[in-house]
Order: C-alpha cells, then sequence, then structure tokens
C-alpha cells in the first residue's frame, strides 16, 4: 500500500497521470496508423462509388405501374436501385444517380401523395411551391437535410425526385420521366 495522503496529490500528479494514459494510448494508434486526421468535410470518390445499371434494371422492374426509363446525361452514374413498399398500399419503384458534384433520386409508385412524400423524405412538410417543367407541374416539398423533392402525376404514376443535385438537374430528370 503506497504511503502518504490522498488529499497531497494536487493537479500536476493528475497531469502526469493523464500524459502516462495518452502516450499509452496514442503512440499505438499511431504506429499502427489506426486514426487519422482530416480537416475539412468528407470528400467522396466517385471511382468508389458503387455502379449500377438504372436503365436495365428499371426495364426489369416489376411494379403494377409502368416504370419509366429516363435518359440521363452520360455525366450521371448510376449508384443505386431499388423498390418497396409505401404503407399502407402503395409500391415504389426507385432509382439514383451520382451528377457531377451531387446526387439524385427518381422514385415511382402508385402510393397516396402523401404517404409516399412521408416515405422517401422522412418528414411530413407542406408544399413550398410549383414548378413547371415541358409541361407538366411538379410540386416541392421539403426533403432530409439539404434536400428537397419534386413530386408530379404523370399518366396514373407518382414520380417524385429527390437529392441535394441543383435545380437545373431536377429539370433535366423532370424532363427526362415526362
Amino acid at each position: 500500500m503506497a504511503s502518504g495522503n490522498r488529499l497531497t496529490h494536487g493537479p500536476r500528479d493528475i497531469l502526469l497521470s493523464m500524459l502516462a494514459l495518452l502516450l499509452m494510448v496514442g503512440i499505438p494508434l499511431l504506429l499502427f496508423r489506426a486514426c487519422t486526421f482530416s480537416p475539412g468535410a468528407p470528400q467522396a470518390d466517385p471511382a468508389s462509388a458503387p455502379r449500377v445499371d438504372v436503365a436495365a434494371g428499371l426495364s426489369r422492374a416489376q411494379a403494377p405501374f409502368k416504370v419509366r426509363v429516363p435518359a440521363v446525361p452520360p455525366g450521371w452514374q448510376g449508384n443505386s436501385l431499388s423498390s418497396g413498399s409505401v404503407e399502407p398500399t402503395g409500391r415504389v419503384v426507385r432509382a439514383g444517380w451520382l451528377t457531377p458534384d451531387h446526387f439524385i433520386q427518381l422514385s415511382q409508385s402508385d402510393a397516396q401523395l402523401t404517404d409516399l412524400v412521408a416515405a422517401e423524405t422522412g418528414t411530413l412538410g407542406l408544399a413550398t411551391e410549383a414548378v413547371t417543367v415541358d409541361g407538366t407541374q411538379w410540386t416541392v416539398f421539403p426533403g432530409r437535410r439539404d434536400e428537397q423533392a419534386w413530386v408530379a402525376d404523370v399518366s396514373g404514376v407518382r414520380l417524385l425526385i429527390t437529392g441535394n443535385a441543383t435545380a437545373d438537374d431536377f429539370r433535366l430528370l423532370a424532363g427526362a420521366v415526362d
């Protein structure tokens, strides 16, 4: 048992103990490069992103509605394709692309408007504006984070575009699915 009163241990002893612990943890981390420091926002490497043949996947999609296959610009890289249900009774087919600087997703569904918007954006926000593209009126809703969602009904199919892409990219995709 150590001699001395614990009340006589001061800030110097605490600092030395902390320094010893920091060295015991820090040296192995640095030696094995178990952690890194990278100031700034995270950067996605498009080359490491998954690649999906969206056109082929949408052509094969099984849904109780006509699934559209939009012709997107050559610089857009397909990176996601999925389908699922929208409660209570709808179905949805989703396709996503990486644009040169952002991402954008097209959801095609037979679900009710409020159900689809809630399922795809995670919000029950009210419409903020209307945008017309090639004669089709799209209703704009708030989305997740810094995203927005454009919704339109085209030939009995409800279309929802979301993502953090530019308004020009939204217009391109909206025009491609009309």
